[in-house]
């Protein structure tokens, strides 16, 4: 069997992990769910569950997959016993659902990349509005592009931990966020754009109900990778000096500050071009080209270099996630079966890749391909980010706040005693009763038992 790869450094280890964290979700997600549940209201309810609930979430299974150093299954088992192994069955079960729903988006970014080198994203909003609509409806192009960019997953995984994320991240990351940066001046020098930023930072209480809290909720943990079993692989390639709090704050302030920042990119264009902010998925395909187009019209050779660099690295930055979520699976076949990593590989990347294709016939050619009244990309997004997700992180933290050897759990949490244990309490407190807790009152609401 291959020699289990380990990240190199503390940067490795942040940017590594928050490119698992920092993906689609963050731009093509977050801002979407912002604008339907009342702006800032929403922020402010986010930022809740990420203190509350995220962090503690993240440092479980950061715990878990360190003591471990295995795959997800035997992690979660070494650390209760096998009948808990049935967590890591779960967080392999939900990221191999969402990689293959996730590369469909995924495939449209890296059509939207050859479009923009092709010049084919140059047009009036009208000519947008009606270039992704023919794409998102064909019955094959984004099939292909979906499988695609599972095939370039496939291809970076196979190559082993330190090739693959780490190289990219190191990379790919700080870029990301300097043409964020970037972009949301631009966006915010438009006409109108301050109505943009009063609509994205000015809370709207009126349309928070207790469905906003699930919603929040669901994205937290989808942007954090919670439940996935994700940061429980990533973390049995950490070291052991590792400080595991400080890394799940440094990742979830990352993770937030792009999610604000993409709202600040997509909402200030988005009055300024005349399209409704919260006009669904397809904002970032709708809104991004016409923000090219607006901010340097008088510059067209530089607007078509910012369009494709920007492109690129959206690809790059859902690539980073969907190799964390690959990632989980192969490891698993690759320790459990005995098989070699490439050959490991392919097994995700077939299931996948079928899954892939049916979510992506069900929102364009096949629309009648439907699940309790959803199409099938919808289900797969409810079914995980509302419902395994959540159970993922619930179990958990009732493993590690109930059943674990907490002598154990403080000295992973403290790194051996060499570090302080100042939060411990706290933190262990919050996993205990906090995140089950309004895990729990969130089911029952779902489930219209509250």
């Amino acid at each position: 069997m291959d020699k289990r790869g380990t990240f190199g450094s503390r940067l490795a280890i942040v940017l590594a992990t928050a490119g698992s964290a920092v993906g689609l979700g963050n731009i093509w997600r977050f801002p979407f769910m912002t604008g339907q549940n009342g702006g800032a209201a929403f922020i402010l309810i986010y930022f809740a569950c990420v203190l509350l609930l995220g962090i503690p979430g993240m440092v479980n299974e950061f715990i878990v997959g360190r003591h471990a150093q295995t795959n997800a299954a035997r992690a979660y088992g070494s650390i209760g016993g096998k009948r808990w192994r049935a967590i890591g069955y779960l967080g392999i079960l939900t990221s191999t659902i969402i990689l293959g729903f996730y590369a469909v988006v995924a495939g449209w970014c890296l059509q939207y990349l050859y479009a923009s080198i092709a010049g084919q994203l140059d047009g009036d909003p009208a000519y947008v509005v009606t270039y992704f609509k023919t794409f998102s409806s064909d019955a094959l192009k984004p099939c292909l592009w979906g499988v695609g960019f599972v095939l370039i997953t496939h291809l970076v995984v196979a190559q082993g931990v330190e090739k693959g994320i780490e190289r990219a991240s190191k990379l790919l990351m700080p870029l990301l966020l300097m043409l964020l940066l970037i972009l949301v001046v631009a966006s915010c020098l438009l006409p109108n754009a301050l109505a943009g930023i009063e609509f994205l930072l000015k809370p709207d209480f009126s349309k928070v109900s207790s469905g906003v809290f699930l919603e929040a909720l669901g994205q937290a943990f989808f942007s954090l990778s919670l439940g996935t079993a994700c940061l429980c692989t990533y973390a049995s390639y950490f070291k052991r000096d590792t400080n595991l709090l400080r890394s799940a704050t440094q990742i979830a302030l990352l993770d937030s500050a792009i999610a604000i920042l993409a709202g600040l990119m997509i909402f200030p264009a988005a009055f300024s071009v005349g399209v409704q902010p919260d006009s669904g998925p397809s904002l970032i395909f709708i809104t991004l080209p016409n923000v090219f187009r607006e901010a340097f019209g008088a510059m067209p050779v530089v607007g078509y270099v910012i369009s494709i660099l920007f492109y690129a690295l959206l690809v790059f930055a859902a690539l980073t996630s969907t190799i964390s979520m690959h990632e989980i699976g192969t490891a698993f076949f690759h320790e459990e079966l005995h098989l070699p990593r490439r050959k490991a590989a392919w097994i995700l990347t077939v299931v996948c890749s079928l899954i892939a294709i049916f979510c992506s016939l069900s929102v364009g050619a096949y629309s009648n391909l439907q699940l309790f009244g959803m199409s099938l990309l919808d289900f797969c997004d409810f079914l995980t980010a509302q419902l395994m997700l959540p159970a993922g992180a619930f179990l958990t933290s009732i493993l590690m706040g109930w059943f674990a050897n907490r002598q154990l759990v403080q000295g992973e949490f403290t790194n051996g005693g060499t570090l302080r244990a100042t939060f411990f309490k706290a933190w262990f407190f919050s996993v205990r009763y906090i995140v089950p807790l309004c895990i729990a009152l969130i089911f029952l609401h779902q489930f219209g038992l509250l």
